[in-house]
């Protein structure tokens, strides 16, 4: 069975930090694709960050110079390290799995298999 399990969220202030975690498991292999999504009350989901299994990386411009998404292959762990977090970052995030070959390609359709989400609460 297939599963996305995130942990690492809570509460913080204006400019504090937070690293999430993420653990596939069920896989046959790595999907093409793994991605940090964020949906915040009343607000459509939107993509904050993926990574490709080669590596390669894109960020939503809104998170861009204080998010990082990484992976660890040895742990079978995803990451996405969230530095000088504001207010408006406040939202549910969910780790996402599509099998296509480069993240910049694929749509919110293509997301076969989510986590539960973890939270997120920015203070000012």
């Amino acid at each position: 069975q297939v599963q996305l399990v995130e942990s690492g969220g809570g509460s913080v202030q204006a400019g504090g930090s937070l690293r999430l975690s993420c653990v596939p498991s069920g896989f046959t292999h790595r999907p093409g694709c793994l991605s940090w999504f964020r949906q915040a009350p009343g607000k459509e989901r939107e993509a904050v960050a993926g990574i490709d299994s080669d590596g390669r990386t894109g960020y939503t411009e809104a998170v861009k110079g204080r998010v990082t998404i990484s992976q660890d292959n040895a742990k079978n762990l995803l990451y996405l390290q969230m530095n000088s977090l504001r207010p408006e970052d406040t939202a549910m995030y969910y780790c996402a799995a599509a099998p296509v070959l480069r993240c910049a390609y694929a749509t919110l359709d293509d997301y076969e298999y989510w986590g539960q989400g973890t939270q997120v609460t920015v203070s000012s």
